[in-house]
Order: C-alpha cells, then structure tokens, then sequence
C-alpha cells in the first residue's frame, strides 16, 4: 500500500483543514487507517484511526470533540477533519495503515506527511 496524505497548509486558529489520504492498492479496505502528528522535537504522537468499514473511530483526547476521522473505501482515500484548529496542533501530519494501535510502530505503511499550521 502507498499513501499519498494532502491538505496541510496555514490557518488561523479557531479554523479548520481536511486532510485526505490516497491510497493504491487493493488491499485498502482491509487496514486500520491511522493519523499521527509530529512537531518539531517530539516524538510522533496518535491523532486517531478507523476501522475497516469506518463504524470504529478512535482518537486522542487532545483530538476529541473537534477532529473526525472517515474513510471512503471506494476511493481508497482516508479523511481527517480537523475544526477549531489551536496553536498546539501545528505540526506534519501523517497517515498510516497496519493493524490498530496507538503505537506508531504497528503501522506498516506510512505517507508522507503534510504540514499543518496554526497561527494566533
């Protein structure tokens, strides 16, 4: 599977970015997809994942309640939905599919990365 994620880009805080994910391959539908961020000097952090269908979704507190995670296996596209965007989530973003973990090490394939920033 290759990923292709897109999307990132500058925003105010308060606004929001959609943040997609192509992916080739067949196999799509039968991977965990997951979002990871990473910011300068810190370790890649979990965002959230959907299962297989898309009725599963989890996420990280800091992305509860303002980010949603849908997937669109027709497409082979992924989706991260990011509202109410602060400061703090400035970072790359980065998709990834494996088996569902919060742990970025049990993903095996991995896009590569788009950029999100947030200004005050």
């Amino acid at each position: 599977v290759q990923l292709q994620a897109s999307g990132g880009g500058l925003v105010q805080a308060g606004g929001s970015l959609r943040l997609s994910c192509a992916a080739s391959g067949r196999t799509f539908s039968r991977y965990i997809m997951g979002w990871f961020r990473q910011a300068p000097g810190k370790e890649r952090e979990f965002v959230g994942a959907i299962g297989w269908s898309g009725g599963s979704t989890y996420y990280a507190d800091s992305a509860k309640g303002r980010f949603t995670i849908s997937r669109d296996n027709a497409k082979n596209t992924v989706y991260l939905q990011m509202n109410g965007l602060k400061p703090e989530d400035t970072a790359v973003y980065y998709c990834a599919a494996g088996v569902f973990s919060y742990s970025p090490d049990e993903y095996s394939y991995w896009g590569q990365g788009t950029q999100v920033t947030v200004s005050s």
